[in-house]
């Protein structure tokens, strides 16, 4: 069976950097698009020299790139002059999908915005991801994943408060924009394609980290109650779910959310006389006397380790897991079961390295990518050639420092 490609016969000009704009093209790339990335002729994008591989980064090919960038094609093109602009302009002429992640104002600066891009191919989706959007008060400023972890109130919410505010230690803001801003370029795609005309997306980190916790978010602006810190606990409240310290210190997380999770719980945990006790039997009751509830909990979890209590637990149908380090749950089985990383040989020394799938499953397959990481500019002559540039040409751009 062929490997599914939704997107075959899609060109996408992708002017993004870092990590929030190429993660949305590498989806798409992942999913059949052709994606073109075009970057500044030194050095390119800020990730080719980034992560833990001091050979890959040698090569501006560094492991925080390779996670984001498989799969594209590299063009180089200065684009503070007419002749970088241009070449980005001859491009979009033959794309259907453009994506930028300047701050807003700057690709209109730079003679890339939406009305002259238009004016080349007036039926393209135009993408534009950036910190607070396009518009409204706060669209000016500037912003990283974790700048927007303090402006969307998630640190307010994750720490204790004993702690503080406490920062989610991945980007997650930026992986989770560029997930949304995929699925936005593929919602214009379709509705281009339905209304015949090119559509405008305009994707912003905070929305994506307000809509991330959308339960507290509406629960907030409806009522007014800013959200408690909940720390390790469970964001359900149910007394029988949430964080305990096990025999052999290893936090283990538990969600017992249902009346027959609650049963089965005490059962297992080998207090089953819970269950007649009338201060539990109604869940208003087991409200009113959570604190004791929790102190059973807590008695009874200290006396097996984890590992013990998964099992245990796992078969009695309740869901609880211990707290892993990625590696522990990378080395059990269930992300290669999956096929949720692919391993791509990469460089001059032939360095192996693995890099994330789409993260879904289409047809019975999880979407790998079949190529490594382009070398800047590694696809500059070619792509220059097939928009009918001779070869004196590209070599004059290039001894001018255009490429």
């Amino acid at each position: 069976m062929a490997k599914p490609s939704p997107l075959a016969g899609v060109r996408i000009v992708d002017l993004t950097r870092v990590l929030a704009g190429p993660y949305c093209t590498y989806l798409l790339g992942l999913l059949g698009a052709e994606v073109i990335k075009v970057e500044e002729p030194t050095s390119g994008d800020t990730m080719r020299t980034a992560g833990p591989i001091d050979q890959l980064n040698a090569e501006r090919l560094g492991l925080s790139f390779c996670v984001q960038n498989a799969q594209k094609s590299s063009i180089t093109a200065d684009l503070r002059r007419p002749e970088g602009i241009e070449i980005v302009l001859g491009l979009i002429e033959k794309a259907d999908v453009f994506v930028e992640n300047f701050r807003p104002g700057v690709a209109e600066r730079l003679g890339l915005g939406e009305r002259a891009v238009r004016e080349r191919r007036p039926d393209i989706v135009y993408a534009s991801i950036s910190a607070y959007g396009q518009n409204g008060p706060l669209g000016h400023r500037p912003a990283y994943d974790h700048v927007v972890q303090a402006m969307s109130g998630i640190m307010q919410t994750t720490g204790t408060e004993a702690t503080g505010p406490v920062k989610v230690g991945a980007p997650y803001v930026d992986y989770g924009t560029g997930l949304n801003a995929a699925f936005a370029v593929l919602a214009a795609l379709t509705e281009r394609a339905r209304v015949g005309e090119g559509q405008t997306v305009d994707v912003a980190m905070l929305d994506t980290t307000l809509l991330l916790m959308a339960n507290t978010l509406a629960a907030t602006a409806t009522t007014g109650v800013e959200p408690a810190k909940l720390g390790n606990e469970a964001a359900s409240g149910s007394p029988s779910s949430g964080c305990f310290t096990t025999s052999d210190g290893t936090l283990l997380m538990v969600a017992a959310n249902t009346e027959r999770q609650f049963e089965e719980l005490f059962r297992a945990i080998d207090r089953a006389d819970v269950l007649g006790d009338a201060r539990w039997a109604t869940t208003e009751a087991r409200g009113r006397h959570s604190d004791e509830l929790r102190q059973v909990m807590i008695a009874a979890l200290a006396a097996q380790p984890a590992a013990y209590w998964e099992q245990v637990l796992d078969k009695a149908g309740v869901p609880a897991a211990a707290v892993r380090t990625v590696g522990q749950v990378l080395g059990e089985g269930q992300p290669d079961a999956r096929g949720l990383l692919v391993e791509l040989v990469v460089g001059e020394h032939a360095i192996p390295v693995r890099v994330p799938s789409v993260g879904f499953r289409l047809g019975g397959r999880a979407l790998g990518p079949d190529r490594p990481p382009p070398a800047l500019g590694a696809d500059t002559t070619r792509v220059l050639a097939e928009l009918g540039y001779d070869e004196n040409t590209i070599m004059a751009l290039r001894t001018s420092g255009v490429i």
